[in-house]
């Protein structure tokens, strides 16, 4: 794989973790375990999603947006 192609990866991963940490603290939780607690998702898979360091599959990010209420359209658009 290019080692280009990997840092930009990484780069995009780490963007939807920031966006998924800001859906989660504006929903009002204050951490990553009391989220994922209560939705009842992995709280170590939770924690890698948010900080990018895990390879997120759509599914578990369908997941999660509709525990926001949040289309993918809203979550991937500009004014996000």
């Amino acid at each position: 794989m290019n080692f280009c192609f990997m840092l930009n990866e990484t780069k995009e991963l780490k963007k939807i973790g920031e966006r998924l940490q800001k859906l989660r603290v504006k929903g009002g939780y204050g951490s990553y375990e009391d989220f994922a607690i209560k939705n009842g998702l992995s709280r170590m898979q939770y924690w890698r999603i948010e900080k990018g360091k895990t390879n997120l599959t759509f599914r578990s990010l369908i997941v999660i947006l509709k525990i926001h209420k949040i289309s993918l359209e809203k979550f991937f658009s500009d004014d996000f």
